[in-house]
């Protein structure tokens, strides 16, 4: 079976990886890739990752079984369009066309309405670093992989699932509304806030906040903690935050009706009540214990 990316990052990369420490070298499966710059197929080649190293794009979709868009949602949009229009012609009859971005709504929708044989996918799994020096052959092991199916038949979505499988990750069907309602709440706000959180206290672009050079100097694990999601590949959240808006500002609205809460305990002339305060943070610290029970 021929595989073939289109980009090959971190994601791209890790699904490579995984197949290769995974698989069997008599198992038929080739992998070959693409990417823009060519430098993560040209290593993956050298580390024998992958099998070739395409030169483009046309030259990688060429008899592929399996098509992998392992770029940002905004570049898997563009691959869709490519794909119905001047690379259509290189996609053999039965192909099956999956992407890895972290939005499905959109993608899914443009891939139906092109009429392309196209599942959704989302491996729930990454990290801060990017690109394919950064893959990880066990990056997927035990982790969910939701599959989308769309409008594809259900051969496309177990061909899915079985690659998601190939990596030892967990797959899981969604509907494209629900995933992207889901991952709003425990993956993309958490980016938002992570930006808000440097841009309240650092400051944003142009102009720094009074008093940041001197809690810089303070600044330890926690403020490392609560900021690692803004240290992450910028065109990758960027994607995120544009195919995703809707969900995300429901979820901000919470967020700030949260907050306006704690602003009007403790913006108070007495002061805030010790018990009231304690009862919240016990009541959140139980709530996320649960969460590992």
């Amino acid at each position: 079976m021929r595989i073939a990316f289109l980009g090959f990052g971190l994601i791209g990369g890790s699904i490579a990886r995984g197949l290769r420490e995974r698989g069997s070298d008599g198992d038929g499966m080739e992998l070959v890739a693409w990417s823009p710059s060519g430098e993560g197929p040209a290593a993956a080649v050298r580390d024998r990752v992958i099998d070739a190293a395409a030169p483009t794009a046309l030259a990688a979709l060429d008899g592929a079984h399996l098509v992998v868009l392992a770029g940002p949602a905004p570049t898997v949009l563009e691959e869709l369009d490519a794909l119905a229009g001047p690379w259509r012609s290189a996609l053999a009859p039965d192909v099956v066309i999956t992407d890895v971005a972290s939005t499905k709504s959109a993608i899914v929708a443009r891939a139906a309405e092109l009429g392309l044989r196209f599942v959704g996918g989302h491996p729930m799994a990454g990290r801060e670093t990017s690109g394919y020096a950064s893959a990880e052959p066990g990056l997927f092991v035990d982790r969910p992989w939701v599959v989308v199916p769309g409008t594809a038949d259900d051969a496309a979505s177990e061909h899915v699932e079985g690659l998601a499988r190939a990596v030892g990750a967990r797959p899981m069907r969604m509907d494209a509304a629900d995933h992207d309602a889901a991952v709003a709440a425990i993956s993309h706000l958490p980016l938002v806030l992570a930006v808000s959180l440097v841009e309240a206290v650092a400051g944003g672009p142009g102009s720094d906040r009074a008093g940041w050079p001197a809690a810089a100097e303070l600044a330890a694990t926690g403020w490392r903690d609560m900021t690692r999601l803004a240290r992450g590949d910028v065109e990758m959240g960027s994607g995120i935050v544009s195919t995703n808006a809707g969900p995300i500002a429901e979820r901000i609205r919470d967020v700030i009706e949260i907050l306006q809460a704690w602003l009007d305990d403790l913006d108070t002339v007495d002061g805030p009540d010790p018990a009231a305060i304690e009862a919240r943070l016990r009541d959140a610290r139980e709530r996320l214990d649960s969460m590992a029970r």
